[in-house]
């Protein structure tokens, strides 16, 4: 059996919790995967994710606006357009985004072998 890795250096600890900050959560990864998938208006992203609340919707993209995963734009047309698009630093969600399915699938045969 593989062993946890060591966090006894204070460092790679901080840097963990920064990595869980920016993509912990229920809904930060199902965004931006949405975003990704071409999904770029508010409503359209709010549609592709079930059970999200406006009000999560809006935090979550502030949030990752601020940690640079995301860009937005506001177009000044009649009615206001507001777009979402992933930025250069996003496509590092994508390794993470696959590790994270991958790891869903195991763990979901797994409970079910129980």
């Amino acid at each position: 059996m593989k062993r946890c890795p060591p966090l006894g250096d204070p460092a790679a600890l901080r840097a963990l919790q920064d990595a869980l900050y920016v993509v912990g959560g229920k809904w930060k990864l199902p965004i931006v995967q949405s975003i990704c998938n071409g999904n770029h208006r508010f409503r359209d992203i709010e549609r592709s994710i079930p059970g999200i609340t406006t009000r999560m919707l809006s935090k979550e993209l502030k949030e990752l606006e601020m940690n640079g995963i995301i860009s937005r734009t506001v177009h000044a047309d009649i009615p206001v357009t507001v777009l979402y698009e992933p930025t250069d630093y996003s496509k590092v969600y994508g390794p993470i985004i696959m590790a994270m399915i991958e790891f869903g699938l195991v763990h979901q045969q797994k409970m079910k072998a129980r």
